[in-house]
């Protein structure tokens, strides 16, 4: 696996090398030493799958608040989408910028997003899977989400959103009051 930075500090595109044969390809998605090297200490308790129907669909702004912040490894299982994450640590140089990596299943990449992020996609094909590894399990109470159609965060949707669920689409919108996440 070979780690490549992104603008936003401890956000990392993941990529993956396949080795292929007559039979097809093999290709490790997963390694605990590089999860070290990614988040010393972390472990990985909860593993999701998310299919998304519809090409224009966006999934999110979603983040957990400490103390059930967690990091996420995502890879794209089938089709195409552009993920997208949002700096939201306090005092970040970055805080409030984004960034997003276009995962392909079949493109040897994913994306390994650090706790303090808000994490989103939008569909480029129909029919998408996305498998997420999280270092922490998903708890009601310590989850938020903002607006992913936000000015505060002009985040430049590769399509018109075409389906969105009613929660993602009244998130609330960034203010003032809006500090960020504390680690």
């Amino acid at each position: 696996m070979k780690l490549h930075a992104t603008p936003l500090s401890g956000l990392v595109v993941v990529e993956t090398k396949s080795v292929n044969d007559d039979r097809g390809s093999f290709t490790r998605v997963f390694c605990e030493a590089s999860l070290r090297e990614l988040h010393p200490s972390k472990d990985i308790p909860q593993v999701n799958l998310s299919v998304t129907y519809q090409r224009g669909t966006v999934r999110g702004m979603h983040y957990q608040r400490p103390p059930a912040a967690e990091a996420k490894l995502i890879r794209c299982l089938r089709g195409r989408v552009f993920d997208v994450a949002v700096d939201l640590r306090a005092g970040s140089k970055t805080f409030l910028h984004w960034h997003a990596v276009e995962l392909d299943a079949d493109k040897p990449l994913q994306v390994f997003i650090p706790e303090g992020f808000a994490h989103g996609f939008q569909a480029l094909t129909d029919n998408v899977q996305l498998l997420y590894l999280h270092t922490a399990p998903w708890r009601r109470e310590h989850e938020g989400g903002l607006r992913p159609d936000d000015p505060a965060l002009a985040i430049e949707w590769r399509l018109a959103i075409s389906l969105i669920s009613d929660k993602d689409r009244t998130a609330p919108l960034i203010d003032h009051e809006f500090a960020g996440l504390q680690p």
